[in-house]
């Protein structure tokens, strides 16, 4: 019994290391997209600024 419990303990902790490396490698590939052709956000305020106007 106390085998099982430390055996479900481990697949757990495996697992949630398995899902903290998919986020982590996830959250670089987000970062390093290039967003809106390299526009700024700078850019597009004032765009859509002069499209209201």
């Amino acid at each position: 019994m106390d085998q099982t419990l430390y055996f479900i303990l481990g697949g757990l902790l495996l697992i949630y290391f398995l899902i903290a490396a998919y986020n982590r490698k996830q959250g670089r590939q987000r970062k390093s997209r290039s967003f809106m052709d390299g526009r700024r956000l700078r850019d597009r305020r004032s765009d859509s600024q002069n499209d209201n106007a």
